[in-house]
C-alpha cells in the first residue's frame, strides 16, 4: 500500500511547494513563458494522475482525485504573494489529468495484451473451428 500511496503523495507535496513560490521566484522564460508555464502544468498532472490511478481502484476516482488537487492548488495559489488562482489553469490541469489516465489506460491494456502472450488470438485460429455437434 505504502508503495503505491507514497509516490502520489510525495508528488503532491512537490506541487503544493512550487505553487507556494511568490512569483518573484519564479523563473521568466521570455517568449516561450506561457508555453513552459502551461505546458508544465499538463505535464504535472499528467503524473499527478499516473500515480493517482496507481493508488485508487478506479479510473475515474483519479480523474477526481486529481481535479480537486488542482482546483485546491489554485486555490492554495490566491494566497501566495503575486499569483492568482485560475480557472483557466485548471482546465489545462484537467488536459494533464486525461492525458494521464489516457497513459496509463494504454500501458495497462498493453500489458495485459502481453500477459495473454503475442499469439493468443492466432492460436484460436489455427486451431479452427470448434467442432460439431452431431
Amino acid at each position: 500500500m505504502l508503495r503505491r500511496w507514497l509516490p502520489l503523495l510525495l508528488w503532491m507535496l512537490l506541487i503544493f511547494v512550487v505553487s507556494g513560490q511568490p512569483k518573484s521566484a519564479i523563473a521568466d522564460f521570455g517568449v516561450w513563458d506561457l508555453l513552459v508555464k502551461k505546458g508544465a502544468h499538463v505535464l504535472a498532472y499528467a503524473l499527478l494522475a499516473v500515480l493517482a490511478g496507481r493508488a485508487l481502484p478506479r479510473p475515474g476516482y483519479a480523474i477526481l482525485w486529481s481535479l480537486a488537487y488542482a482546483v485546491s492548488d489554485e486555490l492554495h495559489q490566491r494566497l501566495v504573494p503575486g499569483r492568482v488562482g485560475s480557472p483557466v489553469d485548471v482546465l489545462i490541469d484537467g488536459l494533464g489529468i486525461l492525458l494521464g489516465v489516457g497513459v496509463l489506460w494504454l500501458w495497462r491494456h498493453l500489458r495485459h495484451r502481453s500477459a495473454a502472450g503475442p499469439l493468443s488470438g492466432q492460436k484460436a485460429l489455427a486451431a479452427g473451428p470448434p467442432p460439431r455437434d452431431a
